[in-house]
């Protein structure tokens, strides 16, 4: 096994979103708010369509890191900033793109990795940092 560099990039992943995950999000997290899932509703509230939970989202694009390390949990500490919602239109969905890189390999071997998660080229998540243990690879 190698070291972690600072730097160094994860694999990026494109994560295809369709209704059909919303709707079994919400299931498993009980978030049956129908912005998630009545297209109707989602636009009388002013949104242009249904729209992804944050939360969803969120986990979404720390696959990148559990991924990469094998590990799902292999996450410390993890924050983001939401920037915009994930829209998903039915029925095509969105791709949620995240691409990350090592910021820095802490004294104890973990790792901070900075996240950037997009969808057509916007990003939905400013500020995404991950805190995982395992700093070599």
């Amino acid at each position: 096994m190698s070291a972690v560099e600072v730097g160094q990039q994860l694999p990026a992943q494109d994560f295809p979103i369709t209704r059909y995950d919303l709707v079994r999000y919400a299931g498993a997290s009980g978030d049956f708010n129908p912005i998630h899932w009545n297209e109707r509703f989602a636009k009388s509230v002013g949104l242009p369509d249904v729209i992804a939970h944050g939360m969803f989202t969120m986990a979404t694009a720390a696959r990148v890191v559990t991924d990469w390390l094998g590990d799902p949990g292999a996450i410390l500490d993890y924050g983001v900033r939401f920037t915009r919602p994930v829209v998903v239109p039915d029925p095509e969905g969105a791709v949620l793109h995240v691409e990350g890189s090592v910021r820095e390999v802490l004294d104890d071997g973990s790792i901070v990795v900075d996240l950037t998660a997009t969808v057509d080229g916007q990003t939905v998540l400013a500020k995404a940092r991950a805190v995982a243990r395992g700093g070599s690879k």
